[in-house]
């Protein structure tokens, strides 16, 4: 959902202003709670009572969009969030995943290869398992967690539309998928009336801007709501690292936030970021967060907290609207330094096309972007 940048005070929402995910009418808050940290099985999360408090905090300001998977905590953040909605089910929009292979996670499990992967087996059995650990009958959404290059996307995308058609599931998503097999499978399930993909899970913030390449204008087309991931870059944007402060760790966080601090450029967006919240009385990880939901396509990016005070925090993004000149700033500061074929080339085309032809709205921003933005400068010599 495309927001509008021209007013400096008005708040971007509410947890209760909803918005419609993608080319449905599914109502959902404009933030969405990840329960990865639901559970401490992976050592990154909370036990049943603290996580208790998260929830009852994001629901009780109007929060209705959860999000879990399969596979967080080897299940406890399923069971921990299914306990919390028992009451309240029809009040709540609740996502899992299917993809990961538990058996291959934990060593005291036989290893099953088909216990993972996106074909029909893996998905039927996987999404059962969840309903049972959720306790319901059915979820809202259920994401395809990741392509994985072996399954054909006619099996999944048949398989999703036979679960949707089953009430199992009310709708398809898919997360970390090339655009390329995206817009495959939503052109296929259209060809041949299956259930699309209404939303896109996918990595996406003020270090990583590589989903505007590919992927925003695969959703602008197929008209797929955006649910970015790791908005804050994995803590490395909450600004407690300093330089040489973050030491390298196993796990996916500390090696993102170790590879971070190890660029120059990133200190520099760190540094940007920093100098708006100070300006306006915020802290980075607001505003970090706020840049992400004035980005075109973005629905509702996904937050997470281990603490309510973490929540209060990130809910306090919705208090302020950055105006223009601080989205220009930070835009500038975090301006991706190489450009991939053929977005470069773009001015080329409008020199043997001409540049006063109107482009379709759901696509002005980024051609725009490509044709008269810094991008042409970075490439002007090649």
């Amino acid at each position: 959902m495309a927001q509008d940048t021209s007013s400096p005070t008005k708040t971007i929402s509410a947890l209760d202003d909803y918005v419609l995910l993608g080319n449905s009418g599914l109502r959902i808050s404009p933030l969405c709670l990840g329960a990865l940290t639901f559970g401490e099985a992976w050592g990154l999360g909370a036990n049943q009572e603290e996580s208790k408090k998260v929830f009852d905090l994001y629901y009780e300001k109007g929060g209705n969009f959860f999000d879990t998977a399969n596979n967080y905590n080897f299940g406890e953040s399923e069971r921990f969030l299914g306990d919390y909605v028992s009451d309240k089910r029809s009040d709540v929009v609740i996502a899992t995943k299917f993809t990961a292979n538990t058996t291959n996670m934990q060593k005291d499990k036989r290893y099953n290869p088909n216990s993972g992967g996106n074909h029909r087996k893996s998905l039927v059995e996987n999404l059962d398992a969840s309903l049972k650990r959720l306790n319901m009958s059915y979820v809202d959404i259920l994401y395809v967690h990741f392509y994985e290059y072996r399954t054909p996307i006619e099996e999944f995308m048949r398989s999703l539309d036979d679960v949707i058609r089953s009430g199992k599931a009310l709708y398809a998503a898919v997360s970390d998928i090339p655009s390329w097999a995206l817009s495959r499978s939503n052109t296929i399930a259209d060809l041949r009336g299956w259930s699309p993909f209404i939303g896109l899970q996918t990595r996406y913030n003020l270090l990583d801007r590589s989903m505007e390449f590919d992927l925003q204008p695969a959703c602008a087309e197929h008209n797929i709501g955006i649910v970015p991931w790791g908005v804050i870059a994995e803590g490395f944007l909450t600004g407690k690292y300093s330089r040489g402060s973050a030491e390298s760790k196993s796990g996916f966080r500390n090696r993102s936030i170790t590879k971070s601090s190890q660029s120059e450029k990133c200190w520099k967006i760190l540094d940007e970021v920093k100098a708006v919240a100070n300006e306006i009385g915020r802290t980075p990880v607001q505003v970090a967060l706020n840049w992400t939901m004035q980005k075109p396509g973005v629905t509702s990016p996904l937050i997470g907290a281990k603490t309510v005070e973490q929540l209060e925090e990130n809910l306090k993004a919705l208090e302020f609207k950055l105006t223009p000149e601080q989205m220009k700033r930070l835009d500038d500061v975090s301006e991706p330094s190489e450009v991939p074929f053929p977005y470069g080339f773009f001015e080329i085309i409008d020199l043997n096309l001409g540049k006063k032809i109107n482009v379709p709205a759901k696509f002005d921003t980024f051609a725009a972007r490509f044709n008269y933005g810094t991008y042409h400068d970075l490439n002007k010599d090649s």
